[in-house]
């Protein structure tokens, strides 16, 4: 702790009352010192592959005391009442909350395996739905062949129409390494399971170690899940032993809910150098989550999903993506009329137009959360979930609503990271004491 004590002791020397102009430049020299300003006495840490020096005294606490400071926390009372919730929705949807729905094309087992391995690791800024990598095998199979994308990589990934979505080398790069990652197993995709004594976990470790595949642990957690939803394999083991796709989504709800709780609001991920908060978060977040997957399936064992990932699906896209945002929208009219309304997009007065068909002009006063008011069926019903029909009864309301009333936080948020080291990340970010600079540009 000695680098933080020695910055409170410098600020408290500083400190005057009342506070002057020439008190204040030296207190905000001070904090920009220890925030963001590296001297030859701070010592090195190994990250990335290499050793770097601590780029300021904060950096230097931070990694030593990030999970004392945020000391995370996993609640079984929580996971308890969680659990009987997504139990609840089980019944209520008779498990289908759980199933990502595919619109396969009627493909065969291999050729949705074959798709789905090829692509999965360039579903990164901006995706493709299945279907539409589906239109492209069926228009041309051979597009697919893992020795024609070993050949040309930069073709199949054009074929994808995916380089328009940035970082095309490095899409290149994943098509490539995850075909010769197929043919250096002597293995069609459909069969890559048998190589590995049909144990996913195994699968796993050799697809997340497979450098410059693209395949890290989210990716191929899913790309697993994916073929055990749809049947592409079965009669396989350790599947149970894959956790929650950790990611803002999953992780905003266990923090919301309450099952994962931290002594601190997380901080920003300026402060978060190398994202140390975020892979603390992460891991904990995976175990928050198998916990509550644990207690579900102790309380009702014949009405359960199978393994802890799949629960990803409500969680990630259901609960994070549709539900726990800020969709609804209050607005008003010149004419004194306030309503709620799911869409931005409106520009109308929709009390004036139902009494008397004028389509006077509204302003938007401000978004919030449907769970925050009675009316938040309006913005929970226009929800892709609630529309599919199939839950019964239907959800009017996200179903963790009361328990992260009771247990939880509503406002708090997930953690961002800066994980780069080029132009906008960590090696221009900070700078040596006493010149001045540093920072990120936009």
């Amino acid at each position: 702790m000695k680098e933080l004590e020695l910055f409170a002791q410098h600020i408290s020397s500083l400190y005057k009352n009342p506070l002057d102009i020439n008190c204040a430049r030296k207190l905000v020299k001070e904090i920009n010192s220890f925030l963001y300003a590296s001297n030859s006495n701070l010592g090195s840490v190994f990250e990335l592959g290499k050793n770097f020096p601590y780029f300021s005294a904060f950096h230097k606490f931070w990694h030593q005391y990030h999970k004392e400071i945020l000391n995370l926390s996993i609640s079984d009372e929580i996971c308890e009442k969680v659990a009987d919730i997504l139990h609840d929705v089980y019944i209520r949807t008779k498990g289908k909350a759980f199933e990502e729905i595919y619109e396969t094309n009627d493909l065969k087992k291999e050729e949705i395996c074959r798709i789905r391995l090829l692509t999965a690791n360039q579903d990164f800024r901006g995706s493709r739905k299945f279907k539409a990598f589906a239109n492209i095998f069926l228009d041309d199979p051979t597009i697919f062949d893992e020795y024609s994308i070993v050949d040309n990589p930069e073709d199949f990934v054009k074929s994808l129409g995916v380089t328009s979505l940035s970082q095309s080398d490095k899409r290149i790069q994943y098509a490539k390494r995850i075909s010769q990652f197929l043919i250096e197993h002597n293995s069609q995709p459909y069969n890559i399971i048998k190589c590995f004594d049909n144990n996913v976990i195994s699968l796993r470790n050799a697809m997340i170690s497979y450098e410059g595949a693209g395949y890290g642990n989210k990716k191929t957690d899913m790309f697993i899940r994916d073929m055990i939803v749809l049947r592409v394999w079965e009669n396989v083991t350790g599947f149970d032993s894959i956790d929650v796709a950790s990611d803002v989504n999953t992780i905003k709800i266990a923090l919301r809910t309450g099952i994962l709780k931290s002594e601190i609001p997380l901080v920003s991920s300026f402060l978060d150098i190398f994202c140390y908060q975020y892979s603390y978060v992460d891991e904990m977040n995976a175990k928050a989550w198998r916990r509550v997957w644990e207690i579900w399936n102790e309380k009702y064992p014949n009405e359960t999903v199978s393994s802890p990932c799949l629960l990803d699906y409500f969680i990630y896209n259901v609960v994070g993506k549709q539900f726990c945002k800020n969709s609804l929208h209050l607005f008003e009219c010149e004419q004194g009329h306030s309503f709620y309304w799911h869409s931005l997009r409106n520009r109308t007065c929709q009390v004036c137009y139902k009494k008397t068909g004028k389509r006077n002009k509204a302003k938007l006063v401000y978004s919030m959360l449907p769970c925050e008011v009675d009316k938040g069926y309006i913005s929970i019903d226009k929800t892709d979930f609630v529309k599919s029909n199939i839950a019964e009864p239907n959800y009017h309301q996200c179903p963790f609503k009361n328990v992260c009333e009771e247990y939880g936080n509503k406002v708090l948020m997930p953690p961002k990271s800066i994980s780069i080291m080029g132009q906008t990340g960590w090696s221009t970010a900070y700078t040596k004491e006493n010149t001045g600079g540093g920072g990120l540009m936009s």
